[in-house]
């Protein structure tokens, strides 16, 4: 070989820069979806119904919540709103999470790889060098962060809405410890991070069914159904023996975080089967969108 004749220069591999900008991208497109603004507002709406129901039922002598509840669900939550706005926030978070947080990743999960084939700018993407993994690497991220951002707008209303419409200051758990209010806005933010991994197996599960489809109106409505079924299962006692399988089974148990000493026995429970659910799905996901004849 002469010194004239040189090798061909291989093709850049994307760098760890530019598949940050991937993911910014794909974030910044999600957010500006008038779609995902509309499903931010009924997140924030929440606790504000909430509080002004309570507010509305204390000042008219009735007691909140009924004083129900087993000390893990959304009645005890509510008990408390009178006595320490804080509570709103986990009442908020109580009341979403069971349909209306997971449907607003549903929507978008299920959208994330679909609605860019039905719009035809799925193939458009894979031009670039990022490639077919880290483009769905790329979408998967995208979701979680709004898995973190819905939550974070969930818990943000109720707090702003509690400190307008009710007292503020120690907070009592319901193990019936009583903690400083810094330590219970820490509790708070570890609550609303347990609620955000809680919903990144039905995300990576509306990724895949993302990547089935050319319809996103299609993928959103059949996520949002399995949801509604399986839900609908969970409650079902006949199927016990199947529910701790299912992905929203144990989601109410970031209650055991008010509680002195924390539980961890569900939550740990409930960490391992969303990451269950994300391997198993985020597989399948990836090796049909790898595989997958894109046209559109």
């Amino acid at each position: 070989m002469s010194q004239a004749e040189t090798l061909p220069t291989p093709a850049p591999r994307p760098s760890a820069l530019w598949q940050l900008g991937l993911f910014r991208s794909e974030f910044i497109t999600v957010m500006r979806r008038w779609r995902t603004v509309a499903l931010l507002a009924v997140l924030t709406g929440v606790p504000v119904l909430i509080g002004i129901a309570v507010k509305i039922d204390t000042n008219s002598g009735g007691t909140a919540g009924g004083g129900g509840g087993d000390g893990g669900g959304g009645p005890a939550f509510i008990a408390q709103i009178t006595n320490n706005g804080l509570f709103l926030v986990f009442t908020g978070l109580a009341a979403t999470l069971p349909f209306f947080l997971p449907m607003a990743i549903g929507v978008i999960a299920g959208d994330s790889i679909a609605g860019e084939a039905n719009s035809g700018t799925l193939r458009y993407l894979l031009v670039a060098p990022a490639g077919r993994t880290r483009l769905l690497l790329a979408k998967y991220a995208s979701v979680l962060a709004f898995c973190v951002v819905g939550t974070l707008v969930v818990a943000a209303s109720g707090l702003i809405v509690g400190a307008i419409l009710f007292p503020l200051g120690d907070v009592t758990l319901l193990s019936g410890t009583t903690i400083s209010f810094t330590e219970g806005l820490w509790r708070a933010l570890l609550i609303a991070a347990a609620v955000a991994l809680s919903l990144t197996g039905i995300a990576a599960l509306g990724l895949f069914i993302s990547t089935l489809t050319n319809s996103g109106i299609a993928a959103m409505a059949t996520t949002v159904g399995l949801l509604i079924t399986v839900q609908i299962v969970d409650q079902i006692p006949q199927l016990h023996a199947i529910q701790p399988y299912l992905f929203p089974h144990y989601w109410l148990s970031f209650a055991d975080l008010l509680r002195d000493p924390v539980y961890w026995d569900e939550l740990r429970r409930n960490f391992g089967l969303q990451g269950l659910y994300v391997a198993v799905f985020g597989s399948a996901a990836w090796a049909r969108f790898t595989t997958r004849d894109v046209t559109a």
